[in-house]
């Protein structure tokens, strides 16, 4: 590993708004006026389909290409990333099938009234070379033993985050991590994303490393689901 997938989704939850997962709390009543808590319901199981409030998770399609794409790259110019400076990178989004969705991997985005506004995926960490060399565009094929698994691509659109999406799109992956088999899930962000970090945290992930690539300070992570 070695860039920051999880830039610019810098996303607390919004007042009232569950971070993901637990159930929704009772209904206000006039006696208690506070808002009702949003909760992560899995709607489908094959292709997953999730509701957290007005965000609808569902897994990408071909079509979602050029709008995912530009998301990835708003997010990155959001922390200050740009080509060229060893830790951008985007061969991934040209090869989804063969990364994502065909290697026992997953990537979803999060639409709201049918817009994209979030987004997150999940790759066999034995995919894609780690470190300076991840730039470059590596690829390899998958052994077939499931062990370590990616968390990637975070990413929620600049006027959609502080409303609890991201880590919606967490809790889903995590839960897809699971229902596949993997042992322990991984993912990396920089000392530039405290709130991302802060997240994860909270999520239960560890830090594990710290690398510097282009002057940045890469953060790596990692929880154990086994």
């Amino acid at each position: 590993m070695g860039t920051p997938d999880s830039a610019s989704w810098q996303d607390r939850p919004a007042p009232g708004a569950e971070p993901a997962g637990p159930e929704a709390g009772p209904a206000p009543s006039a006696a208690d006026p506070r808002p009702r808590r949003r909760a992560l319901v899995r709607l489908q199981d094959d292709p997953p389909v999730w509701s957290f409030g007005e965000l609808r998770l569902r897994r990408y399609r071909a079509r979602d290409h050029a709008t995912v794409l530009a998301l990835h790259r708003e997010g990155l110019a959001q922390v200050g990333l740009r080509p060229g400076d060893g830790v951008y990178y985007d061969h991934d989004f040209f090869r989804m099938e063969d990364i994502y969705l065909r290697n026992d991997g997953e990537f979803l985005v999060g639409e709201v009234d049918g817009q994209i506004v979030a987004m997150g995926g999940l790759r066999r960490a034995d995919l894609v070379p780690g470190g300076r060399a991840r730039a470059f565009g590596g690829y390899a094929p998958g052994d077939p033993v499931l062990d370590a698994v990616e968390m990637v691509r975070l990413r929620v659109r600049p006027s959609a985050q502080r409303r609890g999406y991201g880590a919606a799109v967490v809790s889903a992956l995590e839960e897809r991590a699971a229902e596949y088999g993997y042992r322990v899930l991984r993912g990396d962000t920089t000392e530039l994303q405290a709130p991302a970090l802060a997240l994860y945290r909270k999520f239960g992930w560890r830090e594990t490393r710290r690398e510097v690539i282009g002057g940045i300070v890469n953060i790596y992570i990692e929880k154990e689901l086994c």
